[in-house]
């Protein structure tokens, strides 16, 4: 089992485990599943998570509110850990930019 690091702004804010507390119960716990699916079996491949290239990979969520929420994450090699950099509810069938560059500006804190 890979122990899970949410991202941490230098603030010390915990903006990605605040988003996810921010959702009804029943996302949360289904959130709380595929992550528990991704430290159990890492790395896992389609449908729950996909890689995005340069070590990047997302966690794709279905959640029973109807909406699709994703997390980026990276697998930090020096300490076997999961890192979990960004998350959104995906609104359109590709991924916005935006999102994207938060995760990598994110990943290079790591690096």
């Amino acid at each position: 089992m890979f122990p899970l690091v949410f991202y941490r702004t230098p603030a010390g804010n915990d903006v990605v485990l605040d988003l996810i507390r921010s959702f009804d119960p029943a996302d949360r716990r289904t959130i709380g599943e595929d992550l528990k699916t991704l430290q159990m079996r890492h790395p896992l491949g389609l449908p729950l998570s996909r890689p995005l290239g340069k070590g990047l990979s997302e966690l794709r969520s279905s959640l029973p509110s109807g909406r699709e929420f994703r997390l980026f994450y990276c697998f930090d090699r020096r300490t076997s850990h999961l890192i979990v950099l960004h998350g959104f509810i995906k609104k359109s069938q590709q991924t916005p930019d935006k999102e994207m560059r938060i995760a990598r500006d994110r990943q290079q804190e790591f690096t």
